[in-house]
């Protein structure tokens, strides 16, 4: 765990887990995202770190997956001042599971709400009679089969059920806690209809409408964005994929030297006459010489 104030926080709002979560990322990323996925909140997620909790990838390569992990709209570094009376500053990771463009990161880190309109476009399903992007609530009940297989729904099961799973989630249910509660407890001896049984489960545990507590206005905390890679302050503006100008496109501060390339073998062969005349110039007698 890192120090108290910093280390890893979740993003909001994140679909449940699944296998291909990871899926779009090269290996290295995608196998690094999941041990970071896996972490909780407040642990320690540096490179330092992140190179002794596994075997495979030291810490040159950690910093290169978390730079890239960032353009993949994954994670953003963040330093925040505890209030506008206090001086102390803590440091933090933001990750999601689930990827997000800069304009979702620019609304959740200037507001600290995750701004729904910003979120990515979810994946469209491309079935008969359903062509428009899913909706939480359809991405939800289609993520039940994944949970557990027994309450795998169809297409059209999911379309049907979509307004009863969205009253949750207006209620305040995140999708884990909907997830969570659909698929506890299921009868061991197999579920014969999954759309009916989750039919009856989304009616017999709807949740209580939550009344929202009225929000004293508090000044807002100091937020200020770093480039993932060189921990650079940039304003949100000035950052692409987490990235500061530099370090996404631009000359890079630190360039990796030049090698020089492979010598043809007509070169070899000269360097090697020369060396041979040489050390034949200075084996010859000092007596022959005179």
């Amino acid at each position: 765990m890192a120090a108290p104030g910093y280390g890893k926080q979740s993003a909001p709002e994140q679909l449940p887990r699944s296998a291909t979560d990871f899926a779009h990322l090269p290996a290295r990323e995608a196998y690094l995202a999941s041990l970071i996925d896996h972490l909780p909140d407040g642990a320690a997620m540096d490179v330092k770190t992140l190179a002794v909790l596994q075997p495979h990838y030291g810490q040159m390569a950690c910093r290169t997956a978390l730079t890239r992990l960032s353009t993949a709209g994954h994670l953003r570094r963040v330093r925040e001042r505890l209030s506008s009376t206090d001086c102390r500053w803590v440091f933090h990771t933001y990750f999601s599971r689930t990827p997000r463009p800069d304009a979702w990161w620019t609304g959740f880190l200037a507001t600290g709400e995750a701004s729904t309109s910003a979120a990515p476009d979810p994946p469209t399903e491309r079935t008969r009679n359903r062509t428009s992007p899913v909706s939480a609530a359809y991405a939800a009940l289609a993520g039940l089969g994944l949970a557990d297989p027994r309450l795998a729904l169809s297409a059209a099961d999911c379309a049907t059920l979509e307004p009863l799973a969205a009253e949750w989630l207006t209620r305040g249910t995140t999708p884990a806690l909907f997830t969570a509660a659909l698929t506890a407890g299921l009868p061991r001896d197999g579920v014969h209809s999954p759309a009916a049984f989750t039919r009856r489960r989304l009616l017999d545990k709807l949740p209580p409408e939550r009344p929202r507590p009225q929000q004293q206005p508090q000044p807002q905390s100091a937020r200020i964005l770093e480039c993932t890679a060189c921990r650079t302050p940039c304003r949100t503006h000035a950052l692409l994929g987490g990235l500061c100008r530099t370090c996404h496109g631009g000359t890079p501060t630190n360039p990796p030297p030049r090698h020089p390339g492979r010598l043809s073998p007509t070169a070899v062969h000269a360097h090697a006459a020369r060396a041979r005349g040489a050390l034949l110039r200075d084996n010859v007698p000092s007596t022959q010489a005179s």
